[in-house]
């Protein structure tokens, strides 16, 4: 259907429009973040780095960075890991109503509220022990971000040529080695994605994480949550920023990444 110029201009300015108006919120926290005062007054009166020295050299927010980008690989990892499997049982099923009663428990933690799944969690893992480690963190945030690899990995199998399988099977490839050079390559851009909304999603995390935290574990969010509700230290728009610019130079190089692998793979 062809659409008329000045229709197109309209649409291509209210797309614009809705993107700035969702994206501006977010972009004030970055001149925030270079104010010379301490205090969120928007614009600031005068520059400084002082707050970025603050971030950089205070041990507690290094380390807060630290855990939860070590929480956010090891779930990356493990909900990746997990999705894929997942992915390929509910493509190996034949009963669609097995298939789709399976997706909907898959898909349970994005429709329950987050504060429920927090209590339920919180209460299971203060009986065996695992409220305040390392362990605690990645099982839990792993919960909520596997919804998103299983939807991510399941649409990169809705978009593959079974019949490429077929082919190789009747060419003498074994099942794993079949999976390993025919299904996994041309897969890659739903595990990229799955990986990337599962390390996203545990590093934002902040609801379930202020209940399984322990004084001597806390990552980046829920410091930044506690320093909210108790000073108003610019040092909270620099760890802002620095969440903000690390998660997008993140999805950008996984989009790049992707984009020549597809490219590769069309040539």
């Amino acid at each position: 259907m062809k659409i008329h110029p000045a229709t197109r201009v309209v649409l291509w300015a209210f797309s614009v429009l809705v993107a700035f108006w969702l994206i501006a919120p977010t972009l004030v926290v970055i001149p925030l973040s270079f104010t010379g005062k301490a205090s969120f007054a928007f614009p600031p009166e005068t520059w400084s780095l002082q707050w970025y020295e603050s971030f950089f050299s205070n041990r507690a927010w290094t380390s807060a960075l630290s855990n939860s980008l070590l929480v956010g690989l090891l779930v990356a990892l493990l909900a990746t890991v997990l999705g894929l499997l997942a992915a390929l049982g509910l493509r190996a099923l034949t009963s669609k109503r097995m298939s789709t009663t399976l997706r909907i428990g898959l898909l349970a933690p994005m429709v329950v509220p987050g504060i429920v799944v927090a209590i339920g969690i919180y209460a299971v893992f203060l009986k065996l022990g695992l409220v305040g480690t390392v362990i605690g963190f990645v099982l839990a945030h792993t919960v909520l971000a596997l919804p998103f690899t299983v939807i991510a990995i399941t649409a990169g199998f809705a978009g593959f040529d079974d019949r490429l399988e077929l082919a190789a099977l009747s060419l003498g490839a074994s099942r794993l080695k079949t999976f390993l050079t025919v299904t996994l390559p041309n897969i890659v851009p739903g595990i990229v994605s799955g990986a990337l909304f599962a390390f996203v999603t545990s590093f934002d995390e902040v609801v379930l994480s202020l209940f399984i935290k322990s004084p001597y574990l806390n990552t980046l969010p829920v410091l930044m949550y506690a320093s909210v509700t108790r000073d108003t230290d610019p040092t909270l728009a620099a760890a802002a920023t620095v969440i903000l610019v690390f998660t997008t130079v993140l999805v950008i190089g996984a989009l790049v990444l992707t984009g020549r692998k597809n490219r590769a793979r069309r040539a």
